[in-house]
């Protein structure tokens, strides 16, 4: 018998041999050490005005009841809805309000708020003087209007927004550009009590197509009247007064912008034929200028159904594609448009071209430069000012090209070219302000010479932000600040004509907080927000940012989190839970890089494995997992090999550091993590235990690809079958806890991998544990569903490593 038939054997025989026990145990609560981690206050969202001078601080209660997670969701071509909302589902809501001032550092609660609010999206006015806010009513989501000045709120009109695609609200001049629930629209349709006949598919055939396996795909012709009823919605101008005027007739908007000059709108409508295969964002699409009559004046593409597309990473759809408004010009169309049918497998010297149509689109489009690679994206600044970034996924090449929109003979400039993996070379991101239009556009100096790049600042010491302002006459950049030990502190924002910035300030033992910085030498600092330590009980957790080699000479890095109070030399090792997910590179210098900063806050949430501190655990997280594929070598031909290595390293170092002991070691990982899990217990016996959350485990049910894996199963077979722990399910001899949401919403990561894990070690007589949470989808929400989480976790850690006995002699790493 072969391998896999040995596994299926035993699946075959696990119901005879072991039957399945049924748990009544019903939601668990962890010790309360862990519990209230879950509890633990939970730092405002920050939004700061177009004019840089006020930020609107939305508060967050505590995690939502499973009563609320487990409401009614329709899942409908990659959608999840809320029916009775008529809004995608979500369930982080802001629950109270304040302004801030941010020279005077003073705050404001915001008033008129309806009692125990859900406040669900805000957007600025463009002269900062209101905040538009969409809140979850009883019977449906509301419009309210904030006005800064006195702090106050109150609802605009008594109609109810679509938000099933898009908050459903945009500012256009002083005025809100909404999408309504049509009137008289009346109830949804109702599900056919009885079939009507087959669901037919059906392939006439083709090329070579990359079809991922995507989740909430639709099923029937009535889930395709069921999506057409959700996304209709009616387009209207709301004023300040709450008075509405219609545009056009009610249709299946996908999303809708206003030109700058407010004279247009550029609307973006499914159509149909739909599919079974692939989600919305395939399915058919027109995308045309409407004037303020709902009236076309312009159609920009007509796009197919795009089930078939071709392979590759690097492959995308012919015609126009990332339709937009030119940000910095008054009605002026933009999109790229694929020179190469869309396939990277073809030859071409320009893979992409960028065009430009002004309004009133009559004239034939303007080429404003064609790319040798994948258009990644573009930053508007005036007329002869915008940066343009393409990539190549094959090779990592990022280019950044500082290009002249109103001068189309002068040639591009490339400001930067990089591998995106070399994360110690990135100059940073230009900041954006928004301008009159309340449209982003590059921020440039008072004159008008300058950028402002933001940047990480990754370097061997570890990340230390900066702000560089880069002279567009010479390509220069100069360091207006630097971050510097020990404290973590990132730009936000630069303000008063660079005079100043925003900065987010931390330390490992003090939480983020908002500060205002004069640049220059021996510029003063002033604290704006003082958020509290959310878990003072772990203030003294002791942090280490680790660097150790691998066996193949690859520097690696990660963090050591020590619990408070401990001392290796008196206390003697520790049982430890390492925690990571495994990176695919192109060259080894770049999986060398050093990753974080050893001066971020310590911050010991539930989601994370820090939680296990507060039991007793030494944490190593992220330790470093790079698979590196040099040249023609794809990261994944030397996986197994490469991520034992990783392993190996990372155990060596905290034992040679004598921190943990080397036979109560455990490995956990959520998603690609979790999958890393089941291989390094299927390949080493390095670990007593594995916790792994939502993971996938047999790569055939993943056939087109996964991850960073562009080949399909059929081009390389013997990867994805050497790279799928279900087929080595009897080499697993350490306890493994498997975790799943039930609705998981995530590609490839559908709840029946977990289950047929399972089956496999329950059938082969392994040690395993399956906890299925309702309700929930790829990230858990629900504060029920986290504590048990938690609850698994520590007691399986508990049971399988702190008190696990060390190991027979002679059992050692495959």
């Amino acid at each position: 018998m072969t391998r896999s038939q040995n596994v299926l054997a035993g699946l075959l025989l696990a119901g005879l041999l072991a039957p399945h026990a049924v748990s009544a145990e019903g939601y668990q609560t962890p010790p309360p050490e862990l519990a209230a981690l879950v509890d633990a206050p939970r730092t405002p969202l920050q939004s700061l005005n177009p004019q840089g001078d006020a930020v609107l601080q939305t508060h967050r209660p505590g995690l939502p009841a499973i009563a609320d997670v487990a409401q009614p969701e329709l899942k409908l071509a990659g959608l999840r809805l809320n029916p009775r909302m008529r809004a995608a589902s979500r369930f982080d809501f802001g629950s109270a309000l304040t302004l801030l001032d941010v020279k005077s550092g003073k705050s404001r609660p915001v008033t008129g708020l309806p009692a125990r609010p859900r406040i669900a999206d805000n957007a600025w006015s463009p002269d900062g003087k209101q905040v538009a806010l969409s809140l979850w009513g009883d019977r449906g989501v509301e419009l309210w209007l904030l006005d800064a000045a006195s702090a106050r709120v109150r609802r605009l009109g008594d109609f109810h927004l679509n938000a099933s695609s898009g908050r459903g609200f945009a500012w256009m001049g002083a005025q809100l550009l909404v999408k309504l629930l049509p009137a008289g629209q009346g109830p949804a349709p109702e599900k056919p009590s009885t079939p009507t006949g087959p669901n037919i598919q059906q392939s006439a055939g083709g090329a070579l197509s990359q079809t991922r396996t995507y989740p909430d795909l639709l099923k029937t012709p009535y889930d395709a009247d069921l999506l057409d009823y959700e996304l209709n919605s009616q387009l209207a101008l709301v004023d300040l007064s709450g008075r509405t005027k219609l545009i056009g007739k009610p249709d299946r908007y996908l999303s809708v912008q206003a030109s700058p000059d407010r004279r247009y709108l550029l609307a973006t409508k499914l159509q149909r034929p739909y599919s079974t295969l692939v989600p919305l964002n395939r399915f058919p699409r027109r995308i045309e200028v409407l004037n303020l009559q709902g009236d076309s004046v312009h159609l920009v593409a007509q796009r197919p159904l795009l089930e078939r597309m071709p392979s590759g990473n690097d492959a995308v759809e012919t015609g126009p594609r990332e339709v937009q408004w030119r940000t910095d010009a008054p009605a002026t169309l933009f999109w790229a448009e694929a020179q190469d049918g869309g396939d990277p497998s073809t030859p071409a010297k320009a893979r992409d071209a960028l065009y430009l149509l002004p309004a009133p689109f009559q004239q034939p489009p303007l080429k404003l430069q064609e790319l040798a690679s994948r258009f990644a994206g573009i930053q508007w600044g005036r007329g002869d000012l915008a940066l343009v970034s393409e990539y190549w996924w094959k090779t990592r090449d990022l280019k950044v090209w500082r290009v002249r929109p109103a001068e189309p003979d002068h040639a591009p400039t490339l400001l930067n070219r990089r591998s995106s993996e070399d994360r110690y070379a990135d100059p940073g991101s230009p900041a954006m302000v928004s301008n009159a239009d309340g449209l982003p556009v590059l921020q440039t100096s008072p004159d008008g010479g300058s950028l402002y790049l933001l940047g990480e600042g990754a370097s061997p010491e570890g990340d230390r932000p900066f702000i560089d302002q880069l002279n567009l006459a010479d390509n220069k950049a100069t360091r207006l600040w630097r971050s510097q030990a020990p404290w973590y502190e990132a730009p936000m924002a630069v303000l008063d004509g660079g005079k100043t910035a925003l900065l987010s300030r931390e330390q490992a033992d003090a939480p983020p907080n908002l500060y205002l910085k004069t640049l220059g030498q021996g510029g003063g600092l002033k604290q704006l927000t003082f958020f509290p330590h959310p878990t003072p009980q772990l203030k003294n957790v002791q942090k280490r940012q680790l660097r150790y080699k691998r066996a193949d000479g690859i520097d690696l890095t990660a963090t050591l989190y020590l619990p408070p109070g401990y001392d290796a030399k008196r206390d003697g090792p520790l049982p430890m839970l390492m925690w990571a997910y495994p990176a695919e590179f192109k060259s080894a210098d770049a999986a060398s890089q050093v990753t974080d900063s050893p001066y971020r806050f310590n911050r010991v949430g539930y989601w994370g494995p820090e939680a296990l501190l507060a039991r007793g655990y030494v944490v190593l997280d992220d330790p470093s997992m790079p698979i590196v594929g040099a040249g023609k070598q794809e990261p994944n031909d030397t996986y197994l090999p490469q991520l034992k290595m990783d392993a190996q390293a990372a155990v060596d170092e905290v034992v040679r550091l004598g921190v943990a002991d080397r036979d109560r070691i455990a490995i956990g990982g959520h998603s690609y993590g979790a999958f890393m899990t089941a291989n390094l217990l299927a390949h080493t016996r390095l670990f007593r235990a594995g916790i792994a959350r939502s993971g996938a485990y047999n790569r055939t049910l993943t056939p087109f690809g996964f991850q960073s894996e562009e080949r399909d199963f059929w081009q390389a077979k013997d990867v994805y079958q050497a790279m799928s722990p279900f087929n080595y399910a009897e080499q697993i001899k350490d306890a493994l806890l498997l975790i799943h949401g039930e609705a998981d919403n995530n590609p490839g990561t559908f709840p029946i991998q977990s289950e047929r894990m399972y089956q496999a070690l329950q059938g082969l007589g392994g040690t395993v544990r399956l906890a299925m949470l309702p309700a929930e989808s790829h990230g858990y929400r629900a504060r029920e569903s986290i504590l048990h989480m938690l609850w698994e976790e520590d007691r399986w850690l508990d049971q399988f490593v702190k008190r696990a006995k060390p190991r027979a002699q002679g059992t050692a790493a495959r």
